[in-house]
């Protein structure tokens, strides 16, 4: 018995019967031999700890612009508070762990630069529209790496595929690990979007509504902690009673759904930040239309994609791969006049 073979045995003592076993992966769409020491799904991690876009995850944004403080979040600081969270509630439930961290490390690659203003208009742009967790999918199925994708297992690509929208009935994870990091997800975000918004002086927590505070709790910390054990507690008894889903409790659920509300109303789409969506939109859609005029400046790879699956498909994949950073930069460096000394 190697040493993986170990670990596989290890979770046959301590998962419970309806989570997802490694050695009864769906598989990979490229075979390969198993790794010695690691199952398949903490393969998956890796890879994706690894890959260029998880690195790209440091320099684009969670909701702010551009900020300067060190303290706001970013991709890479959500993706890692959405993977504690979803261990901590698998964990708590008997599910596989591993899996839950490779979905969680993996579902937001596709994140565009300038957060959600960013999705909007590359969704204007590409014809069929574009989401970010199909994109996520799409980098590690053939973006990263040069082109060969990151070959994951079946069960983490659903997982990233379908992180998004708690109430799409017919989007459902696969795997209970997959819900888990569907809920993780929206715990994570929402709280510290609200913890980031007082710091950045937008919200207080006075304005938050005082039911959603006597049911959820008074800071950051209390709110995940309510809402983590009562979906852990509340998903082992649908399990006790024959109904294999991931849940909150009614009055918790519309506890979260209410404050994920506040939180468009009030910041992702309020008017405080409206000048700065502005802004960056315009970014996002001059560097669109640069390259879509000028195909020829884009590396190979999406050079290829041009011949292979259209100029827009290409110049939507480069542009949704760039950071914050990289991105203003490269604007400044196309329409920013330079000084000229004689």
């Amino acid at each position: 018995m190697n040493i993986r073979e170990r670990n596989q045995s290890y979770e046959d003592l301590t998962l419970i019967n309806q989570a997802k076993f490694s050695k009864d992966t769906l598989g990979r769409k490229c075979h390969e031999l198993e790794d010695d020491i690691r199952t398949v799904f903490m393969v998956d991690r890796d890879r994706i700890i690894h890959s260029k876009s998880f690195r790209r995850l440091k320099h684009k944004t969670q909701v702010f612009i551009q900020t300067s403080s060190d303290h706001y979040r970013t991709r890479l600081t959500h993706t890692i508070e959405v993977s504690q969270i979803a261990r901590t509630i698998a964990v708590g439930i008997g599910l596989n762990e591993y899996l839950c961290e490779a979905i969680a490390m993996g579902h937001d690659l596709g994140h565009v630069a300038f957060a959600h203003v960013g999705e909007a208009v590359i969704n204007d742009f590409l014809p069929g529209g574009f989401k970010h967790s199909e994109q996520s999918v799409r980098v590690v199925s053939k973006l990263e790496k040069g082109g060969k994708g990151l070959n994951l297992t079946a069960e983490v690509i659903d997982g990233i595929l379908k992180h998004s929208g708690l109430n799409d009935t017919n989007n459902i994870p696969i795997t209970l690990e997959g819900q888990v990091v569907r809920y993780s997800d929206k715990i994570a975000y929402v709280n510290h979007d609200i913890d980031d918004s007082i710091r950045a002086g937008l919200l207080t927590e006075e304005q938050i509504p005082k039911h959603l505070i006597d049911e959820l709790g008074n800071s950051n910390s209390e709110r995940i902690n309510t809402l983590v054990h009562d979906i852990v507690n509340n998903t082992v008894k649908n399990i006790e009673r024959g109904n294999n889903k991931v849940s909150l409790s009614d009055k918790k659920a519309q506890a979260l759904l209410e404050l994920r509300s506040f939180m468009f109303k009030n910041i992702y789409l309020g008017n405080v930040l409206k000048d700065e969506r502005k802004k960056a939109g315009f970014i996002v859609e001059n560097m669109l239309q640069y390259y879509f005029g000028n195909p020829e400046k884009m590396p190979v790879m999406y050079r290829n994609i041009a011949d292979e699956e259209g100029k827009e498909r290409a110049v939507a994949d480069y542009i949704a791969g760039m950071s914050d950073d990289y991105c203003l930069s490269t604007f400044n460096r196309i329409y920013i006049p330079k000084t000229i000394v004689y």
